[in-house]
């Protein structure tokens, strides 16, 4: 045997294969006549008419504290969860109730000349430990970023921002504390986990 009748065999093999393989593929795929029935039973609708938010998705169903601030900004603290790291996450809703475009104020950022040489930020909120004495500052990374939520310059009308920011956890014995921003109304918060 010739090494071309090897090659255009094989080449016969891989056609026929991907042919039967296109002929099963669509076989399979395709309706066929009139013997399409419905199915006997159908799903039943949802009794509750619709989804809500679950606890697992991140979002407690009534938020922890609801912070006033300027040009009709408002922050809806959703949750304060003490992890196992050693450090507590605040997550919020910043929304914008105003009817035009708010500016975020380079006060939230903080004074801190680290903190501020790395853009905006929610850098200068604090946790406040009344009954320890305490202040807790947003935590920051080996290189002085904020480990909060970054580069937020403004929030449209009617828009609503998702934010974070980390601090020290207090101790274990500490579930309640005030939380501030720069700007905004302080507000006791209750921690979590």
């Amino acid at each position: 045997m010739s090494i071309r009748f090897t090659a255009r065999a094989r080449r016969g093999m891989v056609a026929m294969t991907v042919a039967a393989g296109l002929a099963i593929g669509v076989a399979g795929c395709g309706g066929g006549g009139s013997d399409d029935k419905k199915p006997e039973t159908s799903a039943s609708p949802s009794k509750d008419h619709g989804s809500k938010p679950r606890a697992q998705e991140g979002q407690s169903e009534e938020p922890l504290a609801e912070l006033r601030g300027p040009d009709g900004l408002t922050l809806k603290v959703t949750s304060a969860q003490r992890d196992t790291g050693g450090f507590v996450t605040v997550n919020g809703q910043l929304k914008n109730d105003g009817s035009k475009d708010a500016v975020l104020s380079s006060q939230l950022t903080g004074n801190e000349t680290e903190i501020m040489k790395n853009g905006q930020s929610f850098g200068g909120a604090t946790l406040v430990d009344s009954k320890g004495r305490k202040r807790y500052y947003v935590l920051r990374d080996t290189d002085g970023r904020p480990l909060t939520t970054t580069g937020v310059q403004t929030v449209k009308a009617g828009d609503t921002v998702p934010i974070f920011m980390q601090f020290p956890a207090p101790p274990t014995s500490t579930n309640e504390v005030t939380f501030q921003l720069p700007t905004f109304s302080s507000a006791p918060i209750q921690i979590s986990g």
